[in-house]
């Protein structure tokens, strides 16, 4: 098991005074949700690999959706949302005279939050979709904090003339969607390519500012 997910757990779970083989159970859960995905995994896996009888799966979560909301909605409001939060705060409340430099220190601080939390990003990504319930949680804790607030530094680099006149709202949309993008292939659709994290960096930086910048 990650250590990270043992962590998780700890965080989330321990008013609860989870039993041991709750413990294992939501341990495996994790790990299998993460690398297989929802859809993908059965409970009889996850049985398997947290060493008990699937029946007692059932005994604590009345189906496999029970099991995933147990992990996914405590992990999003305690842990997932107030992190990407809060960490961000030490990019948003910096003073970035150049558009580039807020946009490199934005991928760079995405990055970090992503490879901490890795295992639970990808289960909330690939199950978000799906589920409506972890969607509207989502746009409530993260969306909705995250938004407005790049929406007024994105307003500011419009006044000094660094990005084109177009609706903040979409400025942001277009940022967010192509940070994200290099972030997903990164880490989660081709981990395993041969990456020179900072010139990816930099050329999504320049990727971005090339359809935003201000022309002279």
């Amino acid at each position: 098991m990650f250590e990270e997910e043992e962590l998780l757990i700890q965080q989330l779970f321990d008013e609860e005074k989870l039993t041991e083989k709750q413990r294992k159970i939501l341990l495996s859960a994790i790990e299998s949700f993460s690398e297989k995905g929802y859809a993908s995994t059965s409970t009889s896996e996850i049985a398997k690999k947290a060493g008990v009888a699937e029946g007692t799966i059932f005994r604590h979560y009345k189906t496999k959706k029970d099991l995933l909301m147990a992990i996914v909605v405590p992990i999003m409001a305690k842990v997932v949302g107030p992190y990407i939060v809060n960490d961000f705060d030490k990019v948003l409340n910096q003073q970035y005279d150049r558009v580039e430099d807020f946009l490199k220190a934005t991928i760079e601080n995405r990055r970090d939050v992503l490879k901490k939390l890795l295992p639970v990003v990808k289960i909330m990504l690939q199950e978000i979709p799906f589920h409506p319930e972890l969607r509207e949680q989502f746009i409530e804790l993260i969306v909705k904090n995250l938004f407005g607030r790049v929406s007024n530094i994105i307003e500011g680099y419009q006044q000094k003339g660094q990005i084109i006149e177009m609706p903040a709202v979409s400025v942001a949309r277009l940022v967010i969607t192509s940070v994200m993008g290099y972030l997903f292939s990164r880490y989660i659709l081709f981990p395993d390519a041969p990456w020179d994290d900072e010139l990816e960096t930099e050329r999504t930086v320049q990727f971005i500012m090339h359809g935003l910048g201000k022309k002279d």
